[in-house]
Parts: structure tokens; sequence; C-alpha cells
């Protein structure tokens, strides 16, 4: 198998450092370490992925990964949590401007979601999430733990936008729940069908579940 280019940096930065690798060396060594185990999982599936296997591909030794993900399954959680830190700034500064409407700041991220999540190795990976989930349950818990930190920024923008906007909002967690599930049903269902979205539609597919979201805002 051909490796990507960050491999071999990788190699070489593994085969420069003799003993603890200093504080830059280290987070190169992680960060590209994150990055070939990513390109084993995508072509390989995670089934089909071991730790002999990345070790081999991005030419460290065992003690070097093992130090850092004790498992597969760990592994697979810090690409997780890495890609959840690439999509944050896409969606977190139009929820924190102050004076966001509720309407607007929920279209705002679930615009900038979609669009970020329907790219590169975002996509990537929860490709395989949806893919490989029913026999590694391990992928469905990570998934649920990034839907998890969604969920909780969203209730606080509801709970905020509704207390400025006067209006009484008792369980903001429900109704954020429902919000994100909104939109992965249908990030699901282009993500598995391939189908081309433009954005003009993506675009209209968010006013309308937004409108059929705050059409309920009575009984929050």
């Amino acid at each position: 198998m051909t490796l990507p280019a960050h491999s071999a940096s990788l190699t070489a930065t593994a085969r420069r450092t003799r003993g603890r690798p200093r504080s830059g060396e280290a987070t190169d060594i992680d960060e590209q370490l994150l990055a070939v185990a990513l390109s084993e999982f995508v072509t390989n599936g995670y089934g089909g992925t071991s730790l002999n296997q990345i070790i081999r591909a991005a030419g460290v030794s065992k003690t070097t990964l093992y130090q850092r993900y004790a498992s597969k399954e760990a592994l697979f959680r810090a690409i997780m949590q890495r890609q959840v830190e690439r999509l944050a700034p896409e969606t977190r500064l139009s929820l924190e401007a102050e004076g966001v409407s509720l309407e607007t700041g929920l279209a705002d991220y679930a615009n900038r979601a979609l669009a970020f999540s329907l790219q590169g190795d975002l996509l990537e990976v929860n490709r395989l999430i949806y893919s490989e989930a029913s026999r590694f349950p391990e992928l469905a818990q990570a998934a649920a733990e990034s839907s998890r930190s969604g969920i909780a920024q969203i209730a606080r923008f509801i709970a905020s936008c509704s207390k400025a906007e006067g209006h009484a909002c008792t369980d903001p967690e429900t109704a954020a729940t429902v919000f994100i599930f909104m939109l992965r049903g249908w990030y699901g269902d282009v993500m598995l069908t391939h189908a081309q979205i433009s954005p003009e539609d993506r675009e209209r597919w968010v006013q309308r579940t937004v409108a059929a979201l705050l059409a309920g805002r009575r009984g929050w």
C-alpha cells in the first residue's frame, strides 16, 4: 500500500528522536500519528486495521504508540476528538455573537456544521462510523459523545436566546436534542446516498427545519 506523504515525515521524526521527545516534537508526532491512523482506518476499515498496521505505516515503535493510545478504540476516540475540535470554530462564533436571534443562530449553526461535515476527513470518518458501528459499538459511542457536545452547546444557546427574547424555556436540552437529530438524519441520508446537494438546497432545507422546530417553541 502506498503511504501518504505525511507518513514519511512521521518516520523521519521518529527516527530522529531518541529518548523522550521535546514538547514540540511530541506534538508533531501526535498530529502525524493521528493522520496516519485516519488514513489506515479509511483505507482498510476499522475492523480491517490493526495497531500493528498503523505502527508499520507510521514508522514508529510500539512504545511510541502505546504510550499515547492504549487501544485501537482510544486511538479512534482521539481522531474523533480532533475532528470535533476542527468543527468547533466553524459553529462557535455565530452562537456566541451578541444580538443573534434564535432562528438566525440555529440556521447559521446548521449550515456551517453540515457544510463542513460533508467534506474532507470529517466526511470519511462519519462514513466509517455509519458503515461499521453495528459491528463495533465503540464507534457508535464515539459518535454519541460528539453529538452530546453539540447538544450541550445548542441547549445553552437556546436557553440564552429564550431569556433574551422573553420566551419561557424549561427544557432547552430536549429542544437541542431534537434539533441535532434532525440534522443528523438529513446528513446521514445525504452521506450514505452520496447525493450531490447544492448550498442553496441545503440552506432551504435548514430554513424549513428551523421553522418546524420553532413552531413547537411554546411547548419547550
